[in-house]
């Protein structure tokens, strides 16, 4: 226990801040929770990745950057969760700013936040997982990307693997609910092309080195 509390006082402090900050998101998403049969399945992985962050950072240190990326990531994340990501109300917030909804404006059939999410989780992961891969496993830069490419597909594809395992066991509304399909027979492979186009201009820029 010492040896866990001395992992978060020894974070630096930029990191510290990020990391209360994703546990005031994740608290504040679960305020008058509007889907709390859903709540646990969104928030409580990125509850156990908070407490498991600090000695994570302590024995694989990153840089600053590459926590912030990570926790941006997150914290679209835990936006998305709150609403069940189907349900994320951005038109109703459009209107009140603008007076126009995102969906009419762009011709949109259905609730396209999963969509920007799985594009951010390519654009955010590659980074900080080229970094790991140079300061932990001994790769060189441009490796390093590459692996950060291939991480954010393989990962995606095992998350439509667990999604689809969820379909199988959980009761069907609760397993719907979750994986947000909306009718679309084609979501998963949707979701995974978004994640590699954000990955791969995310591994360009690293590539040519304006990704630094």
């Amino acid at each position: 226990m010492q040896s866990y509390i001395r992992a978060w006082q020894t974070l630096p402090s930029r990191q510290l801040a990020l990391l209360l900050m994703l546990i005031a998101a994740v608290v504040l998403a679960n305020i008058n929770q509007p889907y709390p049969d859903l709540a646990p399945l969104q928030h409580i992985p990125t509850a156990l990745l908070i407490v498991a962050a600090p000695p994570l950072l302590r024995r694989f240190p990153l840089s600053d950057r590459s926590v912030g990326w990570l926790t941006g990531f997150f914290l679209l994340h835990t936006l998305a969760g709150r609403y069940t990501y189907s349900n994320v109300p951005y038109d109703a917030w459009a209107r009140a700013l603008t007076g126009h909804d995102i969906s009419g404006t762009f011709g949109l059939g259905r609730n396209d936040f999963d969509r920007v999410v799985h594009l951010s989780f390519g654009l955010l992961w590659v980074g900080p997982f080229a970094e790991a891969m140079q300061r932990h496993a001994g790769l060189s830069r441009k490796v390093g990307v590459v692996m950060g490419f291939l991480f954010v597909g393989a990962f995606s594809a095992a998350y439509e693997i667990f999604e689809w395992l969820l379909t199988m066991l959980a009761p069907a509304n609760l397993a719907d609910d979750y994986n947000g399909q909306q009718g679309d027979p084609w979501d998963s492979q949707k979701d995974m092309a978004m994640a590699i186009l954000g990955a791969a201009i995310s591994s360009l820029r690293g590539l040519s080195g304006r990704g630094r």
